[in-house]
């Protein structure tokens, strides 16, 4: 057995020495792009994906909030400890996920919906990153929920794809949220929820 694990290895030592060098590749496309107005057309995008979208202005933000919760006459919504305390609004029991004191996932599924901000938005896709950061929580806050409310600032749209990327940082947990969790069997038969929240709601401040 040992001498079959030595030949083993001799063998992958020998296939990769010399090591080949390494390829360059080109990174000449386009990292910006002229799209118009991005807020716009990211509320466009953002709705072809069957979500509830709405412009709202800053000072209307907090009545917009909780605008939505009554509208969805959610009781219980859970949210990242470092959201805004001002967006915790209505007649709902508020349940704050801390890193010390993370929500059980029990908690997280039995509550109505999660509120929180994004990282980016990327208006040719209509797609919303989070990266748990600021206002955004862990992977699992906006994954078990039914209903997500996510808040997006006008400095927070990118226009395209690579000049997302370029403000994200690729060592954090990133989420690529593109409409509401849904998916397709063989028959092409539409199944929401599977993945994460149902329903999608994004605010888009300015």
């Amino acid at each position: 057995m040992a001498d079959a694990r030595a030949e083993v290895l001799r063998r992958i030592r020998s296939a990769l020495s010399p090591r080949p060098a390494p390829v360059t590749v080109p990174r000449d496309y386009d990292k910006a792009r002229d799209l118009g107005d991005v807020l716009t057309l990211l509320e466009k995008q953002v709705a072809d994906y069957r979500a509830v979208v709405r412009r709202v202005r800053e000072p209307d933000l907090v009545a917009e909030i909780e605008s939505s919760l009554r509208a969805r006459g959610v009781r219980v919504m859970v949210a990242p400890a470092d959201l805004p305390s001002w967006w915790r609004v209505g007649d709902v029991v508020w349940s704050l996920d801390a890193p010390m004191s993370p929500l059980s996932n029990r908690a997280l599924d039995r509550a109505d919906g999660v509120l929180t901000g994004c990282a980016v938005a990327i208006a040719q896709t209509g797609t919303i990153v989070l990266d748990a950061g600021f206002a955004q929580g862990r992977r699992a806050l906006t994954l078990l929920p039914d209903y997500h409310l996510c808040v997006v600032h006008a400095d927070q749209v990118a226009a395209t794809v690579p000049e997302a990327l370029a403000r994200l940082e690729s060592t954090r947990p990133l989420t690529f949220i593109s409409g509401p969790s849904a998916t397709s069997d063989i028959e092409l038969d539409r199944v929401e929820g599977v993945h994460g929240p149902r329903n999608l709601e994004v605010l888009i401040v300015g």
